[in-house]
C-alpha cells in the first residue's frame, strides 16, 4: 500500500508541477465546450436543455482523455531512471500498476471537477446524491481507461508509437460516443459502431445521473440518447453501467498481466528533434 500511494503522490506533484499542461488541458475542454455548443443547438432536437447536455458529454470526455493521456507518465518515468529504481524495490510489479492507474484516476476526475465547476457556473443543476453518484462513475471510468492506457503504454515499444495509437483510439471513441454529437443525430449506418463503443456506455450513464433523467420513461430515455434500442431489446443506463464495469475489470487485469512481464528495457522514448 505503501508503494501505491508513493507513485500516486509523485503522479500528483509532476501534475501540479506541469503547471502549462494542467492549463491546456482545461483550455482544450472549454474550447470543446464553446465549439460543439453551436453544433449540439442544432441537432438535439427534443431535449429540454442543449447546453447541459452538451456539459455533461464534456466533463466525461475530460476524465476520459486525460485518464488515457496521463498513462504516458510510465514511459516518462522509464526515460527519467525512475522506474529502473522502482523495480528494484522490494515491492511488486502489480502495486506499480495499481499505483499508476490510480494516480491517472485521481488525476482525470480532479480535473473533471473543474470542468463540473465551470459548468455550475452555466447552468448545471446538481443536488447531493446525484453529484456523488456523478463523481463515483468518473471514478468508474478513470480507472477503466486509465487501465486502457496503460495497457497499451505496456504492449507499444516507443512513446511516439503510444501517442499515435492513443489519437487513433480516442478520435473516433470520442466523436461516436454521443458527448459531441448526440447518438440519435448520427447515420443510421454508424449504430453499430456506437454501439461497439465503451464511450457511449460511459457518456449515457453519466448523463442520465448528472441530468437527473432517472425519472423518464424507457421511450424518453431512447430519445435522449441515455438508452438504445437494439431490435426488440432495449438497454437501460443500468445495463451501461455493467457493461462499464466488465470492460474495466477486463483492462484492469489485462493491464496488470502486461505490466508483470513487460520488458521495459525494450522500450524506447521518442524526443524531439532526434
Amino acid at each position: 500500500m505503501r508503494a501505491i500511494l508513493a507513485i500516486l503522490n509523485r503522479n500528483l506533484l509532476k501534475l501540479v508541477r506541469d503547471r502549462m499542461r494542467l492549463f491546456m488541458n482545461l483550455f482544450m475542454s472549454v474550447i470543446m465546450l464553446f465549439v460543439f455548443s453551436f453544433v449540439m443547438k442544432s441537432t438535439a432536437v427534443g431535449i429540454t436543455n442543449p447546453m447541459n447536455y452538451l456539459i455533461a458529454g464534456i466533463i466525461i470526455m475530460t476524465v476520459f482523455q486525460i485518464a488515457l493521456n496521463n498513462s504516458m507518465n510510465i514511459l516518462d518515468d522509464i526515460s527519467s531512471g525512475f522506474m529502473k529504481e522502482i523495480l528494484v524495490a522490494p515491492i511488486s510489479r502489480w502495486q506499480i500498476a495499481i499505483g499508476h492507474m490510480l494516480s491517472s484516476t485521481f488525476i482525470s476526475v480532479i480535473q473533471g471537477l473543474v470542468i463540473v465547476i465551470v459548468g455550475l457556473f452555466m447552468g448545471l443543476d446538481l443536488d447531493a446524491v446525484h453529484g456523488l453518484d456523478m463523481v463515483l462513475i468518473m471514478i468508474l471510468a478513470g480507472l477503466t481507461f486509465s487501465s486502457l492506457g496503460l495497457y497499451l503504454a505496456t504492449i507499444t515499444r516507443e512513446s511516439s508509437n503510444f501517442q499515435l495509437l492513443v489519437t487513433l483510439i480516442s478520435f473516433p471513441l470520442t466523436f461516436l460516443s454521443g458527448a459531441y454529437i448526440p447518438t440519435f443525430a448520427l447515420p443510421k449506418f454508424m449504430l453499430p459502431i456506437v454501439l461497439l463503443n465503451p464511450l457511449t456506455y460511459t457518456t449515457a450513464l453519466f448523463r442520465e445521473v448528472t441530468l437527473k433523467m432517472d425519472h423518464l420513461s424507457v421511450a424518453e430515455m431512447i430519445k435522449n440518447g441515455i438508452a438504445f434500442k437494439v431490435g426488440s431489446f432495449t438497454i437501460m443506463p443500468w445495463m451501461s453501467f455493467v457493461i462499464i464495469m466488465i470492460i474495466c475489470l477486463i483492462f484492469l487485469m489485462l493491464s496488470v498481466k502486461q505490466f508483470s512481464k513487460a520488458d521495459f528495457s525494450r522500450i524506447k522514448i521518442f524526443k524531439h528533434g532526434h
